[in-house]
């Protein structure tokens, strides 16, 4: 007999189809959409149930778990009549892992609290590398008892996880990993462009540097990407921009220079107006060789 509660996933995107898999396999019963369902077969063909809409999916799962790419997606998916909120039953569980806004997930716990319903956002970190080895970092906010309750299906999806505070720490949590990356990133691509600029076995040189004190995720996981002209995404340009937005918005209600983070989204805009939106974040090596002229054979040639 199954004793673990009945999951209902919405969003099998990059990460997200990953992330349900996971769930799948470890046994739990689970139900998922997506508004492109050619995106789900392979989760469906697993085992797992379709649902033809959010609310339908929301109405017979104990945990509803979301995976998607907006703020908006987020607040039309989950509030509002005939949405999941309204579907769900009091006593289940509302997961929110898109990263989104911090001020949305304090609305949404208050309005799920109204509804009987528990609530957590659960942003994550870590790409779809992570989500495929299972190996995410994920950062919760909401209530102790809602985290407990979570934390077996979390153990399924990542390496750390770690509950932040009340309802919003978690997104908040996010975005100082987001502003973390994105001056980093700018740091990574315009090294690559150097040694290739000075003739440097570029290979050579990230295996070299990394042992030091410029080793970096970014540097490990997309250097020898960006090396193989790799720009497809394991996280969006156009996801990274909101984020970076995002990040910004909260910086000025707190009256917070963020001057570098700044620099990366204007960098990240001119990459999404030179046709890299829909690719991956380390593709800002391509914009940045366009900038200098520079033929890296990246397969593409921005626009």
């Amino acid at each position: 007999m199954n004793d673990r509660p009945s999951i209902g996933w919405i969003g099998t995107g990059v990460m997200g189809a990953s992330m349900a898999g996971h769930l799948l396999n470890a046994g739990y019963e689970l139900s998922v959409f997506n508004r492109t369902r050619e995106r789900a077969n392979s989760l469906v063909d697993a085992g797992a149930r379709w649902a033809d809409a959010p609310a339908e999916l929301a109405a017979g799962a104990d945990v509803v778990c979301l995976m998607l790419g907006y703020p908006i997606d987020v607040r039309e998916t989950v509030l509002g009549d005939g949405a999941v909120l309204a579907s769900m039953r009091p006593g289940s569980l509302l997961i929110d892992m898109t990263t989104s806004e911090p001020s949305l997930a304090v609305e949404i716990h208050a309005a799920a609290a109204d509804a009987g319903v528990q609530s957590l956002d659960a942003p994550v970190s870590g790409g779809d590398v992570g989500a495929r080895n299972a190996t995410l970092v994920i950062m919760v906010g909401g209530d102790e008892a809602a985290f407990e309750r979570a934390e077996p299906i979390f153990s399924v999806l990542g390496r750390t996880v770690v509950r932040q505070g009340s309802a919003g720490s978690g997104q908040h949590t996010k975005m100082v990993n987001q502003i973390a990356i994105a001056s980093g990133m700018i740091g990574l691509c315009e090294a690559l462009l150097y040694a290739y600029r000075a003739g440097l076995d570029v290979e050579q040189v990230i295996d070299t540097i990394q042992g030091g004190a410029a080793g970096s995720w970014s540097l490990s996981n997309y250097g020898p990407r960006m090396l193989k002209g790799d720009l497809e995404p394991g996280f969006k340009i156009e996801h990274f921009i909101k984020d970076l937005g995002v990040a910004l918005l909260e910086a000025r209600s707190m009256n917070l220079a963020l001057p570098g983070t700044a620099l990366a989204e204007q960098l990240y805009i001119a990459a999404r107006s030179q046709g890299l939106g829909q690719k991956g974040t380390q593709a800002l090596l391509a914009a940045l060789a366009h900038l200098n002229e520079l033929d890296l054979g990246l397969g593409e040639t921005p626009s």
